[in-house]
């Protein structure tokens, strides 16, 4: 496991809200619900997404924009439009309206010159925070790249109304994410988390492979050096150099973003020790007030007594 997978695992979608419309000038949709991840694609046309606290991006066809919230955003014909906005959110305008309609399989037969498709993602947990925050509030992705055919996949399925059609949705949307966050990590210019080019280097790429597929091993760097097939000093350089921090304190952190989840869920402080990596459940409380700032009961008592997304 990798990990750009093991995060993305964090942001998988489940009964996400899909809409489509087919859009004639002026228009101004405004998507109110602050979803984590919204992915805006246009399959034909043009228009402007405006963010809530951001300058306007313009947008064409097979061009997709990802938002990050909680800010909210307007999708228009032209920056300064005319329209009155359409508040757009799990249950929108219908289409004639000039909205959009978020609900399993419904089919537009109109004929504008804009065609817009947007996927609001749900996003949970310490896996998707640490995802979320290697992003800025507003990102771009041209097309040309491996994600149309994912928008043409889009596309077809958006038109029919099919068993099944929900799960097809959300595996085409986690495939559209990932195709837009590789392409937008690897652009030129661009400045991606260290965890992100670290992973294409051989020998730390390798121990950040080995870490992820098993993080609760005893691990030192000794060991990690030895299974990467260089020394423990050319490990540990390396492995600083590329992704800013020390071999165990990358461990350290990912096994209590990950033992977050689990306290988050129903595993308890002893077994969630266990599954981390610490035979010592004290051991564990140290390390995880330490990284986390509050011991792991407290955090639990915390995370169940919010309401659920």
């Amino acid at each position: 496991m990798d990990a750009f997978s093991d995060l993305i695992r964090g942001v998988r979608a489940h009964g996400s809200l899909f809409g489509s419309s087919t859009l004639s000038p002026p228009w101004a949709l405004h998507f109110v619900d602050g979803a984590p991840l919204t992915l805006c694609t246009v399959l034909t046309g043009a228009g402007w997404v405006v963010p809530e606290h951001g300058p306007p991006e313009p947008i064409r066809a097979y061009e997709t924009i990802v938002v990050r919230g909680p800010s909210t955003f307007t999708f228009v014909d032209e920056p300064g439009t005319r329209a009155e906005p359409v508040a757009c959110g799990e249950h929108c305008a219908a289409p004639e309206e000039g909205g959009t309609r978020h609900r399993l399989g419904w089919h537009d037969d109109g004929r504008g010159p804009t065609t817009l498709i947007t996927g609001a993602y749900p996003a949970r947990g310490e896996l998707s925070r640490q995802l979320l925050e290697a992003l800025p509030v507003v990102l771009r992705v041209d097309g040309g790249g491996t994600g149309d055919a994912v928008v043409d996949h889009l596309a077809a399925e958006l038109a029919v109304d099919t068993p099944g059609q929900q799960v097809v949705l959300d595996r085409l949307l986690d495939w559209m994410l990932v195709c837009t966050l590789r392409a937008w990590f690897d652009r030129p210019g661009g400045e991606p988390p260290g965890w992100w080019a670290a992973q294409r280097d051989p020998v730390v790429g390798h121990a950040l492979r080995l870490l992820h597929a098993e993080p609760a091993a005893p691990w030192t760097v000794a060991a990690l050096a030895g299974r990467t097939g260089v020394s423990r000093s050319t490990l540990a350089k390396r492995f600083a150099e590329l992704v800013g921090e020390p071999p165990l304190t990358y461990l350290t952190r990912w096994r209590m973003t990950l033992a977050a989840d689990l306290l988050a869920g129903s595993s308890t402080v002893t077994d969630t020790a266990r599954t981390v990596g610490y035979a010592d459940p004290f051991a564990f409380s140290a390390a995880f007030k330490r990284v986390r700032g509050a011991n792991p009961s407290e955090f639990r008592r915390a995370a169940s007594a919010l309401p659920p997304t």
